[in-house]
């Protein structure tokens, strides 16, 4: 850290100075005894008082000084804490003899985390601020604050150092507590339902679970190497074979792929599966599931996204193969037809791989056409086999799977299915993975030990997993990931990658 900076170098001073008059510059003695929140609650009669204050009443509050106005005698802060913003009058005469002129004005300053004592009363201009008869220094910042941060448009630096963000932007702290809240209901709601939580590893010997490129690490004790999760899929389902027959994972998964505005290599999602269910009844749980949040975080059924309104009362379904038409306006006659889809993509100039199957390339029509015109919540059903490697087939259209992922603004926020539970069928599916990898480095490996547990029968059983990073956009407006990410994935800025060639060459 560059303390040579002249004025952090100022502000290290002035802690100095502050040790040296008696004062800890970083105290750990707090008094406070409500939040700024609570103040506004409990004294929101004092304006309808005669003298617009209450000398008996007393409170001690503590937070970051977000603003200083000296004004000779007197002076005007406002602390923030996370619940809130409060302004203080500071005067001279109301704090023992020599503090005001010689420590308050000369070494306190925004940025500083202060505790003040005082009486509640109300400015002349109406608003509801504390009588400060003591301030105290809790810590002292020596990194100056940014003057006008929120209007920064380099987001780098904001997702750099999300401490400075969360400090100047209080509607980004919102956006969190969302996040929390969103997390707590859907452990509440699963459990409400007869889910049990469970655990599964994060290091895995094979990666599956889903179709992704994995991180790979190295166990020095077992002396092989692992592979970050995927997904929990594999062992949760495991689970059901055991005996368990609804259980659900809050999990962060890891994927060794690129980043945009809807996927960073690490991120969270709720996976759950339920014995005895089909692919119908997740739907009908998942309309529940939105219900209850939306219940619960108080929120309307319409929320805006960019420029379109998302209606969250108004689900509907369809199959994949007919959305290629119905949705995506492409000539019926040729959605099931591998060499009229080839043509087609070429006459839209679209980058077309002949290796893939039909069912691939139904898939990517989906992707081009359809997939950004689904803005109310849409489950798109009956996947392709051939794209759906752990979803059970349909008993009367076995090219297709009892599968859907439900859609919200043109993005994919679940995926769901029918469990294949016939091991001679699974491992012919892995085979088929294993086969596919010269075109899609992503397929699965094959997986014998899950194939094994299969063996020992598994229940008829449907699992989901639904996107919370992606639902937390949807619900807060936001349209990076990185925007509901505390502390997303950056690219290395070109001092630490020196410093990481320098740790290499020693």
């Amino acid at each position: 850290m560059a303390f040579e900076n002249k004025f952090i170098q100022q502000r290290i001073e002035k802690a100095e100075q502050l040790n040296a008059l008696g004062f800890n510059p970083y105290a750990n003695d707090s008094r406070r005894n409500t939040t700024i929140a609570k103040y506004f609650n409990v004294n929101s009669d004092v304006a309808s008082l005669e003298e617009r204050r209450d000398e008996n009443r007393h409170y001690t509050v503590a937070g970051r000084i977000k603003f200083f106005r000296i004004m000779g005698k007197a002076s005007f802060i406002k602390i923030e804490d996370e619940s809130g913003m409060l302004q203080i009058y500071v005067a001279r005469d109301n704090l023992p003899e020599g503090f005001y002129n010689d420590v308050f004005k000369k070494l306190f300053e925004v940025g500083d985390i202060v505790e003040v004592s005082g009486f509640p009363f109300v400015t002349n201009q109406g608003e509801l601020s504390l009588h400060a008869h003591e301030v105290k220094m809790l810590t002292k910042a020596i990194s100056p604050l940014p003057e006008k941060f929120h209007g920064l448009t380099d987001k780098e630096m904001r997702y750099r150092q999300r401490y400075l963000d969360l400090i100047m932007n209080s509607e980004v702290r919102k956006t969190f507590h969302i996040r929390s809240k969103v997390i707590s209901l859907t452990r509440r709601f699963f459990e409400s339902k007869g889910f049990l939580e469970v655990e599964t590893p994060m290091m895995h010997p094979i990666a599956g679970g889903a179709n992704a490129k994995p991180f790979v690490t190295h166990h020095n004790a077992l002396g092989v190497d692992r592979y970050l999760r995927i997904a929990p899929e594999l062992y949760l389902k495991r689970l059901i074979v055991g005996g368990f027959e609804a259980v659900f994972e809050i999990n962060r998964n890891f994927r060794n792929e690129g980043m945009d505005a809807t996927h960073n290599p690490e991120f969270t999602s709720i996976e759950f599966y339920w014995a005895y269910k089909t692919y119908k009844d997740l739907i009908e749980i998942t309309k529940e599931y939105f219900e209850y949040l939306f219940d619960n975080l108080n929120l309307p059924t319409i929320l805006p996204y960019g420029d379109v309104e998302v209606d969250f009362s108004k689900f509907t379904e369809i199959e994949l193969i007919e959305s290629l038409s119905v949705i995506g306006g492409l000539p019926s006659e040729i959605v099931n037809d591998k060499a009229a889809i080839i043509a087609f993509m070429r006459e839209q100039k679209l980058e077309v791989n002949e290796a893939m199957n039909l069912g691939q390339l139904q898939g990517e029509l989906f992707d081009e056409f359809v997939e950004a015109k689904l803005i109310n919540p849409t489950f798109i059903t009956m996947y392709p086999v051939e794209i759906s490697p752990l979803a059970r087939r349909n008993d009367e259209r076995p090219e297709l799977t009892d599968r859907f992922e439900l859609f919200i603004a043109g993005r994919e926020i679940a995926n769901a299915f029918s469990e294949l539970n016939d091991p001679v069928d699974q491992y012919g599916r892995f085979e088929a993975q294993m086969a596919a990898k010269d075109i899609d480095d992503e397929a699965h490996e094959m997986d014998e030990d899950f194939v094994n547990a299969l063996s020992y029968g598994m229940a008829p059983t449907a699992g989901q997993g639904i996107g919370i990073d992606r639902l937390v956009m949807m619900l807060t407006n936001e349209h990076s990931i990185r925007d509901v990410l505390l502390f997303p994935a950056m690219k290395p800025l070109q001092h630490e990658l020196k410093d990481e060639d320098e740790a290499d060459k020693a």
